[in-house]
């Protein structure tokens, strides 16, 4: 057996690509919180991707099956609904996860040198996660998907010149039909998964690159691939190492990374199965009302919105009255944040040792951001659309001011090692 073991691994190093990417990677000892959200987002990933599967076996993708076919899901097949109710919850609770590891990329500033690819794989994972969550929520083909999908596609056709044949080449047909449904499902189901899983490995390498960043936002003293100094003395119970280093700032990813990432694991896990088995709707926010009946082209709904994970761009685009100006300004939201390793020109990251002004604008970001995914939820009367201007402004006034601030910002000094007290 070890004969064979070692013949494989001469052909395939798939143990070293482990130890390299997994087990000995050197992960600074000062992560915390805010690091759990990495490793969740693989988890509901992998639970999107294994319920996703079993769901296409009982889907019919066709305008007059689809609906059917989900109804036939939740009450027919045997553990249909958990498996659906898991996928939609996924859903909401990839985003939940994606959203606060983005926020703990932009408080530590693990977008600035030398980790702006990474920092641009992760947007890129966003920009798709954000694709295929659309081209999910028409499957259903429920009255909220249909209409939420015949709002968010006529935006296109505010693009001057070819807006109207974009339009009618994303549709497939001259209005929302069961061409849709059939290319939105291919989309959903091959395509936008390969890119998705082709961008995760990119974003996991290019970490591993350039080493993982941390609270503290300062690089660890540990050289790459080493343990530190008596490390069997600090760890005698770990048997992968015997050699000692300089310097122990990082400890290995496993046991001590993994054990940590379990308490995340089982914490999320309770919350996940609560609102699967309690609070599926979560009330209205991931399955909302509307969507239980059947899409009807000749009922529009009293109040056509988003997912909640789309409603702070969707109040940014409606916050602006010209349909075009409020395409490119929603459309802005998103590029402005692939330009931020360039727009903060601090040498310091973390927001720990910057200026007040720094976390200042962190939070009046946070309050902005959160304040436009509430009103993106509500109907846009007079009141709430000036509320949506004012919280867009401060949404991009963030940036702007960051660039401004971030090149002679007082900063406070640096530690000489990492904080692990």
């Amino acid at each position: 057996m070890e004969n064979l073991l070692n013949w494989f691994e001469k052909r395939l190093p798939v143990m070293n690509a482990y130890k390299k990417h997994l087990s000995e990677y050197p992960m600074p000892k000062n992560f915390n919180f805010w690091y759990l959200f990495g490793s969740l987002a693989m988890l509901v990933l992998v639970n999107q991707l294994l319920t996703g599967i079993w769901l296409t076996m009982s889907y019919n993708p066709s305008a007059e099956g689809a609906f059917a076919s989900i109804e036939y899901i939740m009450r027919d097949v045997e553990y249909g609904w958990l498996l659906r109710y898991m996928h939609s919850t996924g859903a909401s609770a990839f985003f939940v996860v994606v959203y606060l590891h983005m926020f703990r990329g932009l408080i530590y500033g693990s977008y600035q040198k030398p980790r702006e690819l990474l920092w641009i794989f992760g947007m890129l994972i966003f920009l798709v996660l954000m694709a295929e969550a659309f081209m999910g929520y028409l499957l259903p083909w429920g009255q909220m998907s249909y209409w939420g999908a015949q709002v968010i596609i006529s935006l296109f056709g505010a693009i001057p010149f070819i807006g109207e044949d974009l339009t009618l080449w994303i549709r497939g047909d001259y209005v929302l039909s069961g061409a849709t449904l059939n290319r939105f499902f291919a989309l959903h189901v091959v395509a936008l998964p390969i890119v998705l899983l082709l961008l995760v490995v990119l974003h996991i390498l290019a970490l591993h690159e350039v080493g993982s960043n941390n609270p503290d936002g300062i690089e660890t003293k540990l050289p790459k691939g080493t343990k530190g100094e008596n490390y069997q003395t600090q760890f005698p119970f770990h048997k992968y190492y015997t050699k000692k280093y300089d310097i122990i700032d990082s400890v290995p990813f496993h046991p001590y990374g993994t054990v940590k990432d379990l308490v995340g694991v089982g914490l999320f896990g309770i919350l996940f199965a609560y609102v699967i088995f309690f609070n599926p709707e979560m009330g209205g926010y991931f399955l909302e009302p509307p969507n239980f009946e059947a899409a009807n082209p000749l009922k529009t709904p009293e109040h056509i919105a988003p997912v909640w994970y789309f409603t702070p761009f969707y109040a940014i685009l409606r916050a602006v009255p010209d349909k075009l100006a409020g395409v490119v300004l929603m459309g802005l939201a998103i590029v402005v944040l692939f330009l931020l390793p360039w727009l903060d020109r601090c040498k310091v990251r973390s927001y720990r040792y910057r200026s007040k002004i720094h976390l200042a604008n962190i939070v009046q970001f946070t309050i902005s951001f959160i304040a436009l995914g509430v009103l993106g939820a509500l109907p846009a009367t007079e009141l709430y659309t000036w509320f949506a201007r004012v919280f867009s402004f401060g949404y991009f006034m963030f940036f702007v001011f960051l660039f401004f601030y971030s090149k002679n910002e007082a900063t406070k000094p640096l530690p000489e090692r990492v904080n692990y007290k």
